[in-house]
């Protein structure tokens, strides 16, 4: 038994020190950081160059990597990123960091070259030495891993407690205004405390590695299980959030004991371990009301601060302004899925196979359209319901004899309830924790579903055969197209409606609806009910189109992928997330044909680069695009009302009246343009 504490001690303090990390840059800046797997594969990435690539020896690669190479990094993040996000909505910093954990790993990997083996060392010298406290066993990785834990907590709270700089640290914490006033750079501190920040990502990730392996996803995982400690600890009490990760890291080491190592029961419940922790703290604090966003800073920095505009908000007042109902929105619409639907026909089979997969992600894309764009909520699963559509519809065709279109519609069936389950369960909770318990919740299903024998099989997945009218790609391109046409219009008339009215007012503001009458419940079990619905569809569409399952494809990680493709289109958009299937498939094949295999991860890094864009263009390209064109459209009949009204004003004098002529463009404004 103690050689199974020994090791969830060790598990535990990886845990703590990514868990304290997020905790500190938190309550310091305001911001959690989706991008902390991100920095730890970076750092790691460099300490493994230096140690296993270069032949460095442990400590000069670990000076180099964590006290000279994390530093600068965390400096250079919060100066080209993080300073720009202390006072935007929780929405956007949390869609700005996610661009940043798409487009860091790639541009590691592009930078130092792609990883064969993920297999990488600690910090503890190879090959392991091993000791035997009172019949247990221990190896050097677990005694590093404590010896980690015990120094960031020394200096941590050391730093923070009796020194200058954790008195500004924690002046900062209280009210950043407050701290310019007495005379301290809140940007300095800041600087620092993203320094350290990264340096705590970076060893966590150095010490990961060994377990998890030397990869974003492996990275990711690590961040997924800190998430609990994190809820635990209510993002604020770092004492809270040692303990529980301690707590949890032993309970999963210790569970295994009881297990068979060969039962699929093991498979399951250990990577569950995270996600119960969560749960249980996250219907505690639910039930006393204590799951909200909680704010950075004093009552003097919200008064001062001027806060962004939400996309919805930026979106709207674009349409608002100058786009027609039919005017300048429509034609640019039907322009673009006239062209789409041109693209099968003309392309060749393989280009027409990649354009089928675009059209049939534009579907699953819709989903986050309405679960971000219209209910305000940031899911970070939608790519796992997809992934659900895709498993299930394939069951039905191929095991159960249905026809193919009919098993992907009844495999979304299945899929609402799942779906709005998890809408009533984080109905109480803020954007901060519902992201956390989605991303979560996506990998306990990839963990738990996807990798079972039957579904996996080998990674092949199960054959998903197209409909026996549509076999080759161009007719399937098409026929996809239709499906995305119907639920795209489904979205218009579901926003136009009564129900998406009362969505739009939830959106805006819970409190403001509630004294309205509306429900807040409905309103948003309503958009996780369909949202769940269409992104099961298009995960149908995806293994119709590649004739099997893949579960691989359908990792949350690649989901943050999908979402940083949309965000950086525009995420109330329905034609920007046809746009951002399509240029999520065909600009990879673009760059896989006529580029060099090595630039293979630039539109990757392309996205995540849109994506922290938003810190600055909340509303996306589209809706920025459409705004130009409708100013533009605005100027034009303004410049051609004016001799009309010159013309009208004339017999004013000779006894005539002039009336006022309204601005054409308020008089033709509709909301339709964007919405397109």
């Amino acid at each position: 038994m103690l050689s199974y504490v020994l090791a969830g001690l060790a598990l535990g303090s990886i845990y703590a020190i990514a868990a304290g990390s997020l905790v500190v840059t938190y309550v310091a800046s305001g911001i959690f950081s989706l991008a902390f797997a991100a920095m730890a594969f970076t750092v790691a990435r460099v300490y493994y160059a230096l140690n296993t690539e270069a032949g460095w020896p442990i400590l000069p690669a670990a000076v180099v990597a964590l006290l000279l190479f994390a530093p600068v990094l965390g400096m250079a993040l919060y100066w080209l990123l993080f300073r720009h996000l202390r006072q935007r909505s929780m929405l956007v910093k949390l869609m700005a960091t996610m661009g940043l954990s798409v487009a860091l790993p790639p541009l590691v990997e592009l930078v130092m070259g792609h990883l064969t083996s993920v297999t990488a060392p600690g910090l503890a010298p190879r090959p392991l030495a091993t000791w035997h406290p009172f019949g247990a066993v221990l190896n050097a990785d677990q005694l590093v891993a404590y010896l980690g834990l015990a120094v960031v907590l020394l200096l941590g709270v050391g730093v923070l407690r009796f020194t200058d700089v954790g008195l500004k640290v924690r002046a900062l914490v209280d009210s950043e205004a407050l701290t310019g006033l007495s005379g301290t750079s809140p940007g300095r501190v800041s600087l620092g405390v993203w320094a350290a920040s990264a340096t705590l990502a970076g060893l966590a990730g150095i010490l990961i590695a060994p377990t998890a392996g030397l990869s974003a996803e492996g990275m990711t995982v690590l961040m997924s299980a800190a998430f609990a400690a994190v809820v635990a600890a209510r993002l604020r009490s770092l004492p809270i959030a040692v303990g529980v990760a301690l707590a949890m890291g032993v309970v999963t080491t210790v569970i295994q004991k009881y297990l068979d190592a060969e039962s699929s029961i093991t498979a399951a419940v250990v990577p569950s371990v995270p996600f119960a922790f969560m749960l249980v703290f996250l219907l505690y604090y639910a039930a006393r009301g204590q799951a909200g966003d909680t704010t950075a800073g004093g009552a003097l920095d919200r008064a001062i601060s001027v806060q962004d505009e939400t996309p919805a908000t930026t979106t709207a007042r674009a349409s608002n302004s100058a786009l027609s109902r039919f005017g300048p929105g429509l034609i640019p619409t039907v322009v673009f899925v006239a062209i789409v639907a041109m693209l099968p026909l003309i392309l060749s089979e393989y280009w027409a196979g990649l354009a089928a997969a675009g059209i049939a992600l534009a579907i699953a894309l819709l989903s986050y359209t309405l679960v971000t764009g219209e209910g305000g909520m940031v899911w970070l699963c939608q790519i796992t319901f997809a992934g659900l559509g895709a498993v299930l519809s394939a069951e039905l065709a191929t095991y159960q004899g249905w026809p193919p279109l009919l098993a992907v519609v009844a495999a979304a069936l299945v899929v609402v309830p799942l779906g709005v389950i998890l809408g009533v369960l984080t109905i109480r909770l803020g954007n901060l924790y519902v992201a956390l318990v989605t991303l979560t919740f996506g990998l306990l299903i990839q963990t738990l579903v996807f990798t079972r024998d039957r579904f996996y099989n080998f990674g092949s997945g199960q054959p998903m055969p197209r409909p026996s009218f549509a076999l080759d790609n161009q007719t399937f391109a098409l026929i996809t197209l239709g499906a995305f046409l119907i639920l795209g219009l489904v979205v218009l008339n579901l926003r136009r409606s009564t129900a998406g009215l009362a969505m739009s007012a939830v959106r805006w503001s819970e409190n403001g609806s509630r004294t309205l009458g509306i429900s807040v419940l409905q309103a948003k079990v309503l958009v996780s009910g369909v949202a769940s619905f269409v992104a099961a569809i298009g995960g149908g569409f995806l293994a119709m189109n590649f004739q099997s399952s893949l579960p691989d494809s359908f990792a949350p990680f690649l989901g943050l992928v999908w979402l940083a493709v949309l965000v950086t289109l525009g995420s109330r958009s329905i034609m920007a997330a046809l746009a951002a299937g399509l240029l999520y498939y065909l600009m990879p094949g673009l760059f896989s044909t006529y580029v060099p295999s090595e630039f293979a991860g630039i539109p990757v890094i392309l996205f995540g680069l849109g994506a922290i864009a938003l810190a600055n263009h909340p509303e996306g390209v589209v809706a920025q695009n459409g705004a130009a064109i409708a100013r533009l459209a605005a100027r034009f009949r303004s410049g051609r009302a004016e001799p009309v009204a010159a013309f009208a004003a004339t017999p004013a004098a000779s006894g005539g009246t002039a009336a006022a002529t309204p601005d054409a463009a308020d008089a033709v404004a509709g909301t339709a343009g964007d919405r397109a």
